[in-house]
Parts: structure tokens; C-alpha cells; sequence
């Protein structure tokens, strides 16, 4: 299966999303760390992140908005989170979190149809 061009972006944004929540959250399940060492970890693992979301946003700025490209970005962030928070924490939304999740996809909406013009 080819990956499209426009669709390239979208999947290192995916990638890149999964592996920032991991940054972001993994030292969680490390107490033992002390606060510099989960700082270098996250930022070692943030740096592999970066080299995903940089080339994502230059390829996509051919194909999308900065505001398209944002919103996917957001969008696939919140969605990792979901992920990182189950996969690692063993937590799923609860029906506010979902309210909120739908929100904000609605505002996503909004972005790529642009009712108002």
C-alpha cells in the first residue's frame, strides 16, 4: 500500500505524538528516578520525537494549513495520550473526558471545513 504524499505528514505526526506522551509520561512508572535523571530521559526520548515532528511539518506545509497541520498534530496528541494513559496507567476517559474529547473534535471540524469562511 503507497502512503500518499499528503497523508506522509500525517502518519510521522501520529508517530510522533506516541512517542512525545511517552516522554512526557513514562517517568511516571520510574519513581526511583530522581527529578534530573526523568528530565534526561525525557528529553532523550523528546529528541527522537523531534526528529519525527520536524520533517512531518516541512513535508506537510506542501499539502496542509499551519492551522490544518496544528489540529492534526493536537488531534493525534490527544489521541496518544488516550493510548499512553491505558497502555501505561491502565486509565481510560470518563464520560467528562470524552464530553471534553468530542469538544475538541468538533473544534477540529471546524478548522478543515471552515464553515465561515
Amino acid at each position: 500500500m503507497a502512503v500518499g504524499p499528503a497523508f506522509l505528514p500525517v502518519l510521522l505526526l501520529a508517530v510522533s505524538a506516541i512517542v512525545m506522551n511517552v516522554a512526557w509520561y513514562w517517568h511516571l512508572k520510574q519513581p526511583s528516578l530522581g527529578m534530573l535523571a526523568a528530565i534526561g530521559l525525557a528529553w532523550g526520548i523528546a529528541l527522537f520525537e523531534y526528529c519525527l515532528a520536524v520533517p512531518a511539518n516541512r513535508i506537510g506545509i506542501a499539502h496542509w494549513s499551519l492551522a490544518e497541520l496544528k489540529t492534526i498534530q493536537e488531534v493525534l496528541s490527544l489521541a496518544a495520550f488516550v493510548l499512553v494513559a491505558w497502555v501505561l496507567f491502565g486509565q481510560t476517559p470518563g464520560p467528562s473526558q470524552l464530553v471534553g474529547f468530542a469538544l475538541i473534535a468538533g473544534g477540529a471540524f471546524m478548522i478543515f471545513r471552515s464553515p465561515f469562511g
